[in-house]
């Protein structure tokens, strides 16, 4: 019996150590997200709402961007598990993803210049569209080097040395907070920039990781061998194909989910500033929570891609059940926490005696106890699509979020938000039903993998 038992208990084993490391690298990128929020909550509800909206229109595109890349992770993965020692196919599909993110980045930029201008025209109040289009222009800038990030941080994450993303992280965590903090509240003998000083800031944030990966990457042992950075200017059509065919379904999949997010605090726009300025509040709580289910469906796709590529079917199952277990375990205690406590959580971005703060925390609270049940669901999609991310199955995935978040997800909320009394709450309703529905589909799929195929 022990005997059967060790495979799983090594295969948990191994699924925390690589997990943990993406978390906390995934968590220092979440402690930065929050102490934007927390400094711009200094500046007020006017801040928190434009800044909630601005971000949801950058990160929109962006995290299709990160997507695409994200695909590298998965075919990497499966590259060692076929070979373990293998140096120039994993070297090809890195470059590949360089280049994946001067391809995307450029053309959104351009577009993102225009945001203040798209906002006014779809009916926003002057004001909130005008610092919406001034936040935007600052942080657009951080697309390009973000996605180069995305790139190096999956080569790393691939060759199960995560560690020098969790150290890279949270030095990144202390610079945010010192060039943020001066460009948005004029510290430091900085000038006070308010809404552009904060997307400024989180540019030359996003400029500093890489500067630091690229360092690490060049200088350090386990990644020299690869002469990453060596000609990568040349472009290898074959594996950008390859890249981009697996990598595109990710792509939408990922921005299905987040974009439904964004155009959530577009919808709160529509309702009230306040209500915008307290969904910023509970969306910031939630993703902190959610850094730990991404991270450890990173590690699946990881594993799970190793199993593929030796050709284990039993290592597969172990590989994704583990991470489904760990993922899903984690975020019902979440759940928990986030019940018992909204008012304490809503408290920490938000200063009680500044004008209007009794509104917005009220509002967060009754926003945060719906986020408090759809953890679970939120944790079985994420890890859901890591696993199957793993078996190089993105497609299916893709046509879930769609699905589950555009046409339920938002379709509820959106009717419940204006069509009945519960306004922002029903917004919340629609989210944490999406969730369930992509949820629920994802682990049937895993469940069927060999029906559907998807099995060597």
């Amino acid at each position: 019996m022990s005997e059967k038992l060790n495979p799983w208990r090594d295969e948990f084993t191994a699924t925390f150590l690589l997990a943990l490391p993406i978390i906390l690298s995934n968590l220092s990128n979440t402690l930065i997200n929050a102490t934007d929020v927390f400094l711009l909550g200094r500046l007020g509800k006017d801040a928190l709402a434009a800044s909630a909206i601005g971000v949801g229109l950058v990160v929109s595109p962006l995290v299709f961007g990160i997507g695409v890349i994200s695909a590298s992770s998965a075919m990497i993965a499966k590259e060692l598990g076929a070979k373990a020692h293998s140096v120039r196919d994993v070297r090809r599909t890195v470059r590949a993803s360089f280049w994946v993110a001067f391809q995307f980045s450029l053309p959104v930029m351009v577009v993102l210049w225009f945001t203040g201008d798209f906002a006014h025209a779809a009916g926003l109040e002057e004001h909130l569209a005008r610092n919406i289009g001034l936040f935007v222009r600052g942080l657009e800038f951080e697309i390009l080097p973000v996605l180069l990030i995305v790139a190096l941080r999956n080569f790393v994450v691939a060759l199960h040395k995560p560690m020098w993303s969790m150290i890279i992280g949270f030095v990144n965590v202390g610079f945010n907070a010192f060039i943020n903090s001066g460009l948005i509240l004029g510290y430091w003998g900085f000038p006070q920039m308010g809404l552009l000083g904060a997307g400024i800031g989180s540019s030359f944030t996003a400029l500093f990781s890489l500067s630091l990966f690229i360092f690490v990457i060049s200088t350090q042992k386990p990644f020299k061998r690869y002469s990453i950075f060596g000609r990568f200017w040349r472009i290898d059509k074959v594996r950008l194909k390859e890249l981009w065919h697996l990598g595109m379904p990710i792509g939408f999949q990922v921005g299905f989910e987040v974009s439904v997010f964004a155009a959530a605090v577009f919808l709160m726009g529509f309702i009230s500033t306040y209500a915008t300025a307290a969904h910023s509040i509970a969306l910031q709580i939630a993703s902190i929570s959610f850094m730990v289910p991404m991270g450890i469906a990173q590690a699946a796709t990881v594993r799970v891609g190793n199993a593929l590529g030796r050709g284990d079917e039993a290592g597969i199952a172990r590989a994704g059940w583990a991470s489904y277990i760990i993922g899903v375990g984690f975020m019902a205690i979440m759940a928990l926490v986030m019940w018992n406590i909204p008012h304490k959580l809503a408290g920490l971005f938000i200063e009680e005696g500044a004008a209007d703060s009794v509104t917005v925390i009220m509002i967060a609270v009754s926003f945060i106890k719906i986020a408090a049940i759809f953890q679970i669901f939120d944790g079985a999609q994420v890890v859901g699509a890591g696993m199957l991310r793993g078996l190089h199955d993105t497609k299916a995935p893709m046509i879930f979020a769609l699905i589950g978040y555009w046409i339920i997800g938002l379709g509820v909320g959106a009717y419940l938000a204006f069509y009945t009394p519960l306004q922002g709450v029903g917004i919340w309703i629609g989210l944490a039903t999406g969730l369930g529905v992509v949820a629920i589909l994802m682990i049937i799929r895993w469940h069927y993998r060999r029906a559907f195929g998807l099995l060597p």
